[in-house]
């Protein structure tokens, strides 16, 4: 086996700092520092600017489905309209790297909340890679709002933070990244549909699968603008990242060997969730990360699952604590209680944060190599060394794998072995006793998500 590894002596074996972060909460034990130039691009993250967004989305007064299209003042069709049209602004402003587009298709009756035909479009932005351009990586938002009644497209639902929230911090990032090279290709999507039935994040990922886009990780921002909860409390240093376990898309053959071997918590949505700890957990983007090991809220769902549908890796942002009396609710007092999804309700600055948390995540996933392909662990042979391979990327700065393992009942990867620029290797450790995955680096030391290992005899 080539690329053979004894762990005695190797650098990295137990890398990793458990030092305290800036709210107190343990960092990853492989947390990547962020280099200087992501450090200054978090900084031109504008809280002003995502506030002003907001404020205007809010001003459309409903963002409803099944509101008026072609109203210029009032309804989606204006949101939709003033979107494409700020983002045009930015890809003008892009020297060439972003283009923007209106994906729209006619939503057929569903016989519950989409009762004549529909237009549904989704607001395209794409950062296109100048390395690796058929890499994919995705954050999207949903623009359509909605009040108690799910069908009701005339009240005002200004939907404050369900779901422009989302919305002014996927369109922040794409106008911070489109101003700066990127590896692989981003694309930030504010969608549409999503209180009907996830129908314009569904219409997205099917028409990237339909092409063949190697997508390796979508986010979506919904309810990410506050930090207050329904007691008062507030936590403005924490956003939610839900990661489920076992994959939505998982064949029967694929739940046999995950129930043969283990694996219940690394889906490429859990490795998602590590990686997002690693490079956005940190005094640089001012938030602690808190992966929750579920798809979503108790017995609900959001435009992530759209992707996860179709096999890509994804995973949904959401505030550390909701206030259910500002969202989905008709605006209205009740015995002294404000009820409705209004402005004066979100947390601009807690907005910001999570801006730079989706900046550091996808440009930290887009500039670094893509995640390994076609992992395995070969068990020909049964030995207690453990014997991996994978298969080569493509990148021109690719460096070379690291190893990575950690305890079973550990919730992060805890060691990084490095093995150099090779396609398999021996390590002297059971794989009956710990969990191992590979990652790649690049030689500015920037690493992909893991993959975690499939059996081959």
């Amino acid at each position: 086996m080539a690329g053979g590894v004894s762990l005695a002596g190797v650098p990295g074996v137990a890398s990793g700092d458990p030092a305290q972060g800036h709210s107190g909460h343990d960092r990853p034990p492989l947390a990547q520092k962020p280099s200087r130039e992501l450090a200054k691009i978090l900084r031109e993250v504008d809280q002003k600017r995502i506030e002003a967004t907001v404020r205007k989305l809010v001003s459309f007064g409903t963002r409803h489905t099944l509101s008026a299209q072609d109203d210029p003042a009032r309804g989606i069709g204006a949101a939709r309209d003033w979107m494409f049209a700020e983002l045009s602004k930015y890809a003008a402003d892009s020297g060439g790297r972003m283009t923007v587009e209106l994906q729209s298709y006619i939503q057929e009756p569903d016989g519950a909340r989409i009762p004549v035909p529909t237009k549904i479009t989704n607001v395209v932005a794409t950062l296109r890679g100048s390395v690796a351009p058929n890499r994919v990586y995705v954050i999207t938002g949903h623009y359509d709002s909605r009040v108690s009644d799910v069908m009701n497209a005339t009240d005002d639902a200004p939907g404050a933070d369900d779901d422009a929230s989302g919305v002014a911090v996927v369109m922040e990032a794409a106008r911070v990244l489109s101003k700066h090279d990127s590896a692989a290709t981003v694309i930030f999507a504010p969608v549409a549909g999503e209180e009907q039935g996830l129908y314009g994040s569904a219409h997205l990922a099917q028409v990237l699968k339909a092409a063949g886009a190697d997508v390796q990780a979508m986010f979506t921002n919904d309810i990410v603008g506050s930090s207050t909860a329904d007691d008062g409390t507030r936590d403005p240093r924490t956003i939610r990242l839900f990661t489920e376990g076992v994959p939505t898309s998982e064949t029967p053959e694929e739940a046999n060997i995950r129930r043969a071997v283990g694996g219940e918590n690394d889906s490429p949505a859990r490795q998602l969730g590590r990686f997002v700890r690693d490079v956005a957990d940190n005094d640089a983007t001012g938030m602690h990360v808190r992966v929750i090991y579920r798809r979503d809220r108790y017995l609900r769902g959001g435009d992530h699952i759209s992707f996860l549908e179709q096999g890509y890796p994804a995973a949904r942002f959401t505030e550390p604590n909701e206030n259910f009396a500002h969202q989905h609710q008709d605006i209205r007092v009740e015995n002294g209680v404000q009820f409705g999804d209004l402005i004066e309700f979100v947390d601009f600055a807690f907005m910001a944060r999570v801006c730079r948390v989706n900046v550091a995540t996808m440009w930290s996933a887009a500039n670094a190599p893509g995640t390994p392909k076609n992992v395995r662990i070969l068990t020909a042979q049964l030995t207690n060394n453990t014997d991996l391979a994978w298969d080569r990327g493509t990148e021109p700065d690719l460096a070379g794998y690291e190893v990575v393992w950690r305890e079973t009942t550990a919730p992060e990867w805890t060691h990084a072995i490095p093995v150099g620029d090779v396609t398999s290797t021996s390590i002297d450790m059971s794989k009956d006793n710990v969990f191992f995955g590979v990652r790649a680096v690049d030689r500015a030391g920037r690493h992909s998500p893991v993959a975690f290992p499939k059996p081959q005899s």
